[in-house]
Formats: C-alpha cells, structure tokens, sequence
C-alpha cells in the first residue's frame, strides 16, 4: 500500500429541505388552516479517528465528499427527512487544518475521536408556522439553509513515544526489528526505508512504548536532498529521539561529522524539536575495540559537549539494547508523572509540542514553494520554439501504439 501522510479534500454538508406550502382540504372542514410542515436538517461531515487505518490514500484519489441533503416538508404537517451525516475514517494522529488559511480545525489522537468538519444546513420552515391570530391563510415559507462547505488539508502525523534520526543505513530499521515484533525492510543500499513505520517495544505485560522508524536524512536535507525533510513531521509528536548514529561509516567519515550535521538538518526544521530530549545511540559498537568504544565515547563529550545519555549498542547482535529500552521506559514514566502533577510543567509542554507543529509546518511549506520556483525557473529558462525562422524541413512520424 502507498503511503500517503497529507492530503487536501473538500467537503460539504447537505443543504436543508425546504418549508412545504399546504392548506388543509378535507370534506366537512370548511377554511382547514395551514398544514405544510417543515423540511428535515441537512446532513453534517465528521472526521473519525480509526485504528485500523495508518494512512491517508483512500483520500488520495477521491477529493470531494458531500452529506446528504435533507428533504423538503409536506402537507399534513410532515416534516422532510433529515439528511444522513457523512462519516470520513482517518487515521489516528490526523491534523486537519483549513486549506487557504492554515487555521488549525483539530488534531485526532485518540482512536474512535471524532470531529465535525461541516455543519449540515438548517431546515425552512413550513407554512404552519406562520399562523396567527391576524394571518389564518399564511402563504409565507422559508428555504432550507445551505451546507458548509470548505477545503480541508489533512497531515498523518505518526503517535510515537520515541523516534529514530539518523543517516541512511545507520541500522535503524534493524534496531526497530530487534527491540519489537515490527519487520521492516532491511538492506545494505541507501534509502531502504522508504516509509515511516511503527514498531511497539514491549518491556513486560503492563509496559510499553512505541518507536517511529523514518527515513533517513543526509546533508541538505532542509534543502530538498535525499528524501528532504517530509518525514520528519512523524517525530514532531515524540517525546523523546534517539539519534542513531553509525561508528564505522562504509565511507570511513567520522561519526561526530554525521551528528553534527544531523544536529543542524533538526536545527533548520524546528529549533524546538532540536532543543527537546535527544539521546545519542551509537550502533555497531561490535565492530569496535573496547578501547576504541572509551575513545569515541570520550570524543563526543569533549569534542560536542554532549550533556544528554550516551548508549553504545549493537542492532545486530543485541548488545546494550536492554540498557536502552530500561532507560527509556523509565524516563517517559518520569515524564508522565511530571505532567500529572505539576500541571505549569504540562502546560510548557503542550506549549513546546505546538510550537514544533508549526516550525514543522512552515519549513515543509518553505521547501515546497522552493521546489516550485526552480520549476518555474526551468520552464522560464527553456529555449521557445521558434517555427518562424526555421526553414528547414520538419519530418511527421506517427507512431501507431
């Protein structure tokens, strides 16, 4: 299956049934009265949050939904039907934002959660309600309102506790297979990891957490190189980033190059995200000397002045991968104690993580009118055919497929 994280829809709620014009006529009841009823409500547009869905390409192809209209009233005081809701799954993690304006509609984060997006139109009413004591005959009815109706832009943003940042083949993917049951892709060529994928790190029956495996990132990401900086709005939601990084690049780089470069690719996407808790996890230690384990080690503090924990592991073989996983469940239980009670701490925060949303928001949007102007100036750069000064003969083949 494709993986779509964002899409743009349109959607529009059912217009509500007209008022009915309706005269009591009944043998034996001379001057009945009014009797049209009114019409039935228009049918709204929700969103709904389904677990079972982790991507947004049933929206990919079809782009325009509409509820039903409501039904228009009728004599002997009968009101129209109402117009059924029109109910839209997403997955959960969706962010739904007003496509012109940005304007922020709502977040779904817990499965079942549920969001109306449209409101259905108010019903007309009927001649009947109209009557008075001066006006016995009213003629007087009223159409039903229309529906809402808007663009809306949909972003997948993946529900993970932890997520994974580093460079292409740094063992992510195997990390991910070897703390969970998840299977990802696993090759030794760049980008093998095409897509974000989840995988549950299950410590014992009544703990665990969720890691989000990315594609990886290289140098001139915020750029557009690579696979540019797209994915990374799938850990704008983690409370906690291990930087993985491989001790013995194919390339014989140092490994401090590839963290600081990474460190400054986070830095231009959100100086937010790169500022909140990032654990440094140094992967393929097994091919180190433990001399040469203590030398790197002792680099990254002295050279980096790295002041978060430090974890040497193997992917591979397992080695240190307990260590890690203790660690982390320990430390987001910590965090969610501190958001429980002290509720300043949660507010600063909820504060931070809205922020990221919004760094993350204008750097994609930053990257995509980049992209869109070099187009622009490629076709504006594009010699025109000139058919006026060229004589030479021009030959037709026509290519029957």
């Amino acid at each position: 299956m494709k993986f779509v994280d964002e899409v743009t829809i349109r959607v529009a709620a059912g217009k509500g049934g007209a008022g009915c014009l309706s005269f009591r006529r009944e043998k034996y009841v001379p001057r009945g009265g009014p009797d049209g009823g009114d019409g039935g409500d228009g049918g709204s547009v929700w969103l709904v949050a389904d677990e079972n869905l982790n991507t947004l390409v049933d929206y990919r192809y079809t782009r325009s939904f509409k509820a039903e209209n409501g039904q228009p009233g009728s004599g002997r005081n009968m009101t129209g039907k109402m117009g059924k809701d029109l109910e839209l799954p997403v997955p959960v993690g969706t962010l739904i934002c007003e496509a012109g304006s940005g304007f922020k509609i709502g977040d779904l984060t817990q499965p079942g959660q549920r969001l109306k997006v449209a409101q259905g139109g108010f019903h007309g009413l009927g001649n009947t309600r109209f009557k008075s004591s001066v006006n016995r005959a009213p003629r007087q009815t009223s159409p039903g309102s229309e529906g809402e109706a808007l663009e809306l832009r949909l972003e997948l943003k993946l529900l993970a506790d932890v997520g994974l940042l580093g460079y292409p083949n740094a063992g992510k993917s195997t990390l991910v297979s070897a703390v969970s049951a998840a299977k990802p892709k696993i090759a030794d060529y760049p980008f093998t990891t095409l897509v974000p994928s989840l995988g549950v790190v299950r410590v014992d029956a009544m703990q665990s957490f969720v890691v989000a495996d990315i594609p990886g990132l290289i140098e001139g990401a915020a750029e557009g190189e690579g696979l540019g900086i797209r994915f990374l709005r799938h850990l704008t939601r983690a409370r906690l980033l291990w930087h993985l990084v491989d001790v013995q690049p194919p390339d014989q780089s140092d490994p401090l190059d590839a963290i600081e470069i990474l460190g400054e690719e986070l830095e231009q996407f959100s100086p937010t995200l790169a500022d909140s808790e990032r654990w440094l996890v140094l992967n393929k230690v097994d091919l180190l000397m433990d001399e040469e384990r203590e030398a790197l080690l002792q680099r990254v503090r002295d050279e980096l002045g790295w002041q978060a924990p430090v974890f040497a592991l193997s992917a591979a073989t397992g080695e240190g991968k307990q260590e890690l996983i203790s660690a982390t469940i320990r430390w987001l239980e910590e965090q969610a104690e501190l958001r429980r009670d002290n509720p300043q701490y949660a507010e600063q925060e909820e504060a931070a993580r809205q922020a990221i949303q919004d760094e993350s928001r204008e750097s994609i949007a930053r990257l995509a009118n980049k992209r869109a102007e070099e187009r622009r100036a490629e076709q504006d750069n594009r010699p025109a055919d000139d058919d006026d000064d060229d004589d030479s003969e021009v030959e037709v083949v026509y290519v029957r497929d």
